[in-house]
């Protein structure tokens, strides 16, 4: 019986894997919304933000997760933006540190900023996890698009953003019960 269900949970596990590791989440359309939200630390992620932000896919950007030591002006080097566009439009968020602490930041903004629909930019095998936390941070009423970069991540990678997915849906079910 032990055996069956050590078998079983293995199985489960595997399988699970094997599909958060090929099905990854894709690119959005080009649906507009009241913002895009973007999380640091990919290749090609504030890139493809910025780069929805001058096809006016949304009014306003915030930039989650900046380091502290990043001036505005390095951030416009770096990016190519003009500093009409970050005066304008673009929020530099310098609280966040981690996937939690972004959702936390951008739920803040989000309300600050009354929108109703977002679109959340941020690597394809982070965005599962990423989508999670956004759920429960954002405002009652709040439409998360998912706008995933694709990417190549190594096995490594998905290995550990996997367990960290399943750490987060298990710490969501405890506080749903």
């Amino acid at each position: 019986m032990y055996r069956r269900l050590v078998a079983a949970i293995v199985l489960v596990w595997a399988i699970g894997f094997l599909w958060f590791a090929v099905a990854l989440p894709s690119p959005a359309g080009d649906a507009r919304t009241d913002a895009i939200i973007v999380l640091t630390g990919g290749t090609g992620r504030i890139d493809r933000a910025l780069d929805l932000l001058r096809r006016r896919q949304a009014p306003q950007l915030l930039v989650s997760g900046v380091d502290p030591e990043v001036r505005a002006v390095d951030f416009l080097a770096e990016y190519t933006v003009s500093p009409e566009l970050l005066h304008c439009c673009v929020t530099l968020g310098r609280d966040a540190y981690d996937t939690e602490s972004n959702a936390i930041e951008a739920g803040d903004w989000v309300r600050s900023r009354k929108a109703k629909t977002v679109r959340l930019v941020t690597s394809d095998w982070h965005m599962r996890r990423a989508a999670l936390e956004f759920e429960r941070e954002m405002p009652k009423g709040v439409v998360v698009m998912r706008d995933a970069v694709a990417t190549q991540p190594s096995l490594r990678i998905l290995f550990l953003e996997y367990h960290k997915w399943l750490a987060r849906l298990a710490t969501n079910l405890w506080k749903a019960t």
